[in-house]
């Protein structure tokens, strides 16, 4: 990799930082040079800073995110899993406020139905600060910091077949700049990129399972997601931006196969049997009227309560996080085996009945 020129960041503020009328875009090759010298660790912090908050009030364009993402992808080690299938599930690396995740309980599911998966993230990160798959995995009693190695010989074996990889050990050079993300307070290109790292892949199909809410990010996404190199992508219309989709009214989701168009697939949780009153698993008394984000001791609480869920929906106990759990992990199975959404549903429930799942999740290492 060429070494980039130090006035690239200087030379993109000039572009993209001169108001509403001036404001021109970068190429592609402008983009991957500009941040590739961000991630030198040459660049003033400041400057990092104005850089991506133009870019965001201006708006991204495609080559400019392609680029942005390639950058992150050539500092990442690319590892090559031996396995036909695997699912790559990024929930949203900022987490989870307004509810009780379900969904770092799909990887031992989805390994219980004979399909890989690794979940990869971050303890925290801004805007959201939320409670993420590291946080709940912990408290559940899962090792989050295993190497990327490690992971990929959790993926090989059929036991457990499942893992999450964190991205301090992915990518650590990204990873340091999650303070300087915290003092920008918005969201910028950087959030909407890193999920698509694709630090691990199967020798044979990976398939990109995400989520999103604004109407703009499906063909962002896969955009994105083809650029990387999924063979396949699956991304979910869900609560805050997540895998799983409301429980009380019709979603939608977008998908592409071998890298084609993106195509949208309406959803209705009754179609399943799904009769909910409320979006999610909804957060209980003591956290519900409270300011939840970056208070370590409130995001600790929350990640307990989903552990507690989590754990008992892979026992088999009925309620609305074994139901997140079943829609979410249908809709894949659904795209995966070209099934209707209602059997796919009930290979979920019987991973679940049977102890499947649970076993899954208890052989990890």
């Amino acid at each position: 990799m060429v070494k980039p020129h130090p006035t690239a960041l200087h030379r993109a503020i000039q572009k993209v930082a001169t108001g509403p009328e001036y404001s021109k875009d970068l190429d592609y090759e402008e983009a991957l040079e500009t941040m590739e010298f961000i991630l030198s660790g040459e660049a003033d912090p400041v400057q990092i800073g104005i850089f991506l908050i133009a870019m965001r009030m201006k708006r991204e364009t495609k080559e400019e995110n392609c680029g942005i993402l390639q950058a992150i992808k050539n500092i990442t080690p690319e590892i090559i899993a031996d396995i036909p299938n695997l699912i790559d599930l990024s929930d949203p690396y900022s987490g989870f406020i307004r509810g009780i995740p379900a969904s770092p309980f799909l990887p031992p599911i989805f390994a219980a139905t004979g399909y890989p998966c690794v979940s990869h993230g971050v303890a925290s990160v801004g805007p959201k600060f939320g409670v993420t798959h590291r946080r709940v995995l912990n408290a559940a009693g899962i090792s989050c910091d295993l190497s990327p190695s490690e992971v990929k010989s959790n993926l090989e074996s059929t036991n457990p077949g499942w893992s999450y990889l964190d991205q301090a050990s992915y990518c650590p050079t990204l990873h340091s700049f999650n303070e300087l993300r915290q003092r920008m307070v918005k969201r910028q290109v950087i959030t909407t990129v890193e999920v698509l790292a694709q630090p691990i892949r199967a020798i044979g199909k990976t398939h990109m399972m995400s989520g999103y809410v604004h109407k703009v990010y499906p063909s962002i996404y896969a955009n994105l997601a083809r650029h990387a190199g999924y063979d396949n992508m699956v991304l979910i219309r869900g609560v805050e931006g997540g895998v799983v989709p409301s429980l009380k009214q019709p979603g939608r989701f977008f998908n592409y196969s071998e890298m084609g168009e993106e195509s949208a697939t309406e959803l209705d949780p009754s179609s399943i049997g799904l009769t909910h009153s409320t979006r999610n698993v909804p957060l209980p008394a003591q956290l519900a009227d409270i300011d939840i984000g970056n208070d370590d001791e409130r995001l600790d609480e929350l990640a307990r309560e989903a552990a507690k869920c989590g754990l008992k929906a892979l026992q088999g106990a009925p309620g609305a996080t074994r139901d997140s759990l079943v829609y979410s992990g249908a809709i894949m199975l659904h795209f995966l085996q070209k099934i209707s959404l209602a059997d796919a549903a009930d290979k979920i429930r019987l991973v679940l009945d049977s102890g499947a799942a649970l076993e899954k999740f208890n052989q990890h290492q």
